[in-house]
């Protein structure tokens, strides 16, 4: 076989690979998963008052200063199934009509004692979707917060790049 005979049908081979898969061949594409829109202003500002009163402001920042509730709705988006994110939106519209209906009060206008027993009680709820907003909230929360930027780096001394390597040391000499 010629030099020239093979040098062409490897240009070929090599132009059909590139161009392969820009081709549609009728087949069915994956489509990617209609995720829950993001949570309105209303639902987002609930859900700063719920992490603020998981973590709440003392010496240090709260749950809501750190922006949690933007990574738990973050994360609920990105990592969790529909069923999960429905069951954050329905959690919301469950807090905020537990404080209507124990203290005919909005939640964030109660005060921290009385939004702690409304959470208390969906925790300790035998509805299994109160428990379970609960618990997600609580845990990404406590995520959220302890691998915050300002938590990592001005209460646990966090550093990205452990210690110093000191390559030329001098040693004493051996006796």
């Amino acid at each position: 076989m010629e030099r020239r005979v093979v040098i062409r049908h490897m240009a070929v081979a090599m132009a059909g690979l590139v161009l392969l898969p820009g081709c549609d061949i009728g087949s069915k594409k994956a489509k990617a998963q209609t995720l829950q829109p993001d949570l309105s202003p209303d639902q987002e500002s609930l859900l700063a008052e719920v992490v603020d009163t998981f973590i709440p402001a003392t010496d240090t920042p709260g749950a809501k200063d750190l922006n949690v509730h933007l990574f738990v709705q973050k994360m609920v988006k990105d990592c969790y199934e529909k069923e999960v994110q429905e069951n954050l939106v329905k959690g919301l519209h469950t807090v905020e009509a537990l404080a209507q209906k124990e203290y005919k009060s909005s939640f964030a206008a109660l005060p921290e004692a009385r939004r702690i027993d409304i959470l208390t009680g969906m925790e300790q709820s035998d509805k299994e979707d109160q428990q379970a907003f609960f618990s997600l909230v609580k845990e990404l929360t406590i995520f959220g917060y302890t691998t915050s930027e300002y938590v990592m780096t001005n209460l646990t001394g966090y550093t990205p790049i452990p210690g110093h390597y000191y390559g030329c040391v001098p040693l004493p000499k051996a006796a």
